[in-house]
């Protein structure tokens, strides 16, 4: 991968898509380049999900099946700056936490789930070299999460059938919220 000329441009912020979305169900499609349109992607991302007080936020997201995911490691208490990762990997998990756990695409819904209690993955940084990252507790949680979303699954995925029946009415009115807001982008200006 070309190394990028500078740091990311100004990103702005765009619409999270909803439960429902079908791309939400894609394994996203790895970056091969970090050109323009990529570094453009990747600002709105890390953008987005400052904007809208997320822990993390994956490319598909944000309605493009993009392998790639940011994350602000401040929200868990890690002195780092938010970047961003691409064609992330697992590479070792170990332990296992249970705690409560939310997404922007399904908002008002929490639900506790197991995830590992440290991860060890590997990707690309902004500056398109190769990074291995290691984390434990929320940050891990956050890294498998983001994951997961850039597989097609989402974390009410993890929950027994019973705890998905009781979310059945929140779920079909995000679905319902998501298919009028993709209704109305697709609706021609006046």
């Amino acid at each position: 991968m070309a190394e990028p000329s500078g740091p990311l441009p100004t990103g702005r912020n765009r619409r999270v898509v909803l439960y429902g979305h079908p791309v939400l169900r894609l394994r996203a499609v790895e970056v091969e380049s970090l050109d323009d349109r990529a570094r453009r992607f990747l600002a709105d991302l890390k953008a987005t999900m400052l904007e809208q007080d997320g822990l993390g936020l994956a490319g598909n997201q944000l309605g493009e099946p993009v392998r790639a995911f940011a994350i602000d490691p401040r929200s868990t208490g890690v002195d780092r700056e938010p970047y961003c990762v691409l064609n992330p990997r697992v590479l070792a998990v170990e332990g296992r936490l249970e705690r409560e756990e939310g997404c922007l695409s399904l908002p008002g819904i929490y639900e506790v789930v197991t995830r590992p209690e440290f991860i060890r993955i590997a990707g690309i940084g902004e500056d398109a070299k190769p990074v291995e990252l290691e984390a434990t507790g929320l940050l891990a949680r956050a890294f498998a999460h983001e994951i997961d979303h850039l597989d097609g699954r989402l974390f009410v995925d993890h929950l027994s059938k019973l705890r998905l029946a009781l979310l059945g009415r929140r779920l079909a009115d995000l679905e319902e919220r998501e298919s009028r807001a993709a209704e109305a982008e697709a609706a021609p200006a006046r």
